[in-house]
């Protein structure tokens, strides 16, 4: 028998519990659009203590927020959904995952807490969500923060409703465990780690299983890739854009773009860092969050 064909256990749910007792974070179930979403909530609204909900990115889960978790106050309010199709929230073949149409599922989700202190983060795939999603709240958020965001222009001149083509399939959706361990390279500075390492044996056997609804959901993501774009603005939310130098997934060329279209923007680019900032530098990331949500409450 060859390595690859070797059962790998599946140790993940474990692991995510154990995680979850250590965050001191409720596990909460909600209904949105026929999906079953599950996310966790940690304290509760009230009057000066912010909301912040925090938003994973593509092929990820809610658990990707767990060093911010440990390292954000511990008054403060937090909402960490998986996002419908992903983590342990339900997928459905028949459903849109569009940015947009996650966006209307969140704001009918948010529509449900006090709206007045509410703060989005998101990373990836879920900053082009968050982007929108703060014009489709009834409330607009006190803050927005995107973390290398995907659904940002390359170049000033791209045209936001042509046709859009992307590689990034081959590193995002692995189809074996060589797949797994190039994925979690890419999406960080590009040298190994041992804590990368064990993220692959950890999540590799989930990931592995997802490969359907990934392509389903990067398929409908590149629909309308750039929509983001089209709602970013002079007139977004106080907007705070952390960048890694060295993304592949999303070039640092694209902070190029921030500067005309929402030229009020705090941009904090870390050098050396890749797609992940809030895991691979979980402590100056949170730190310039903490500072402009606080600024930002009022």
């Amino acid at each position: 028998m060859s390595v690859a064909s070797i059962p790998v256990p599946n140790l993940w749910p474990l692991a995510r519990t154990g995680q979850r007792w250590l965050l001191r974070a409720r596990r909460r179930e909600t209904r949105l659009d026929n999906h079953r979403m599950v996310f966790l909530e940690r304290g509760t609204p009230g009057p000066g203590r912010p909301t912040l909900v925090l938003i994973h990115g593509f092929a990820s889960m809610k658990e990707n927020w767990a060093l911010w978790m440990q390292k954000l106050p511990s008054d403060w309010h937090l909402l960490v959904p998986d996002l419908p199709g992903l983590g342990e929230s339900q997928y459905r073949a028949d459903a849109s995952y569009r940015y947009e149409h996650q966006a209307e599922r969140l704001s009918e989700w948010l529509s449900a807490y006090p709206g007045h202190n509410l703060h989005l983060a998101g990373s990836s795939m879920g900053g082009a969500i968050a982007a929108i999603l703060a014009y489709k709240l009834a409330q607009p958020p006190r803050s927005v923060t995107l973390l290398n965001s995907a659904g940002i222009p390359e170049h000033p001149d791209v045209d936001l409703d042509a046709p859009f083509e992307s590689d990034r399939d081959a590193i995002l959706i692995p189809d074996d465990w060589a797949g797994i361990y190039r994925m979690f390279n890419s999406v960080g500075n590009g040298r190994p780690t041992v804590t990368g390492l064990a993220m692959a044996g950890l999540l590799g056997p989930d990931l592995l299983k997802r490969q359907p609804s990934l392509r389903h959901i990067f398929n409908d993501m590149l629909a309308d890739a750039l929509a983001p774009a089209r709602f970013l603005g002079r007139n977004t939310p106080p907007l705070q854009v952390q960048w890694g130098d060295r993304d592949v997934i999303t070039p640092t060329r694209c902070i190029n773009w921030f500067h005309t279209a929402t030229p009020d923007a705090e941009i904090h680019v870390f050098p050396g860092v890749g797609h992940l900032p809030m895991l691979e530098r979980p402590g100056q990331s949170v730190r310039v969050l903490k500072d402009f949500v606080r600024r930002q409450s009022g």
